[in-house]
């Protein structure tokens, strides 16, 4: 599903993240682990096509992200890549439906409101398609942010710290649900984290180590 090479990013000259090789296959659950400062963060949204890494490749789904252009990079993030960041980012004017509807648009895919909606009753969110987020708890509103990451199929589904600063009942929660949701789409997971609780999970683990 994703092959890293000989991976380096920096900021401002200093170097914040190196690995050498990381090989998923698709359908796979991985872990990456690591401290603060370790560059977790970095590599999930290189992974997401959101950041073109410094040096080496990233090729997700046969596509080296780091020379796709632009236009052609958003289109095929949409397509095949769901994330769910620390920062739900939901679209507090437009109601939870919409929000969907949204993803699917940017994508570059019809509007599927029953596809928005099967993802929606799936997530125990039926009763909340018209909603705004701002009208939810926080656990439904990131389990809309699930949703929304997934509504499109994606190929790699990818989560940053989705299991901080909750307690043990609903970091179990939600660790199943994103290891449910891949399952449906039939989609590599990688969880972002640096919550030693969610080690035992998931099997496939890759370690970053501190900051260089």
């Amino acid at each position: 599903m994703f092959q890293l090479d000989n991976l380096q990013h920096a900021y401002d000259g200093s170097i914040v993240l190196r690995v050498e090789s990381w090989r998923a296959a698709q359908g796979e659950q991985w872990l990456m682990l690591g401290p603060s400062g370790s560059g977790k963060t970095t590599l999930l949204h290189i992974l997401a096509g959101i950041l073109r890494p410094g040096a080496g490749s990233a090729v997700v789904a046969g596509e080296d992200l780091a020379t796709m252009p632009a236009a052609k990079l958003d289109r095929f993030r949409g397509a095949n890549i769901g994330i769910v960041l620390q920062r739900l980012h939901l679209m507090d004017s437009l109601t939870v439906l919409d929000n969907l509807l949204l993803a699917q648009w940017l994508a570059g895919a019809a509007q599927d409101r029953a596809r928005a909606r099967e993802v929606l009753a799936g997530l125990d969110l039926a009763d909340k398609a018209e909603a705004k987020p701002h009208q939810l708890s926080f656990g439904q509103a990131q389990r809309v942010a699930v949703a929304r990451a997934v509504v499109n199929r994606p190929k790699l589904l990818l989560a940053d710290e989705p299991t901080s600063n909750l307690d043990d009942a609903r970091c179990t929660q939600v660790l199943e649900l994103l290891q449910a949701q891949a399952a449906a789409c039939g989609a590599t997971l990688v969880i972002a984290t640096h919550d030693q609780r969610v080690k035992s999970r998931i099997p496939n683990h890759h370690v970053l180590g501190a900051a260089a």
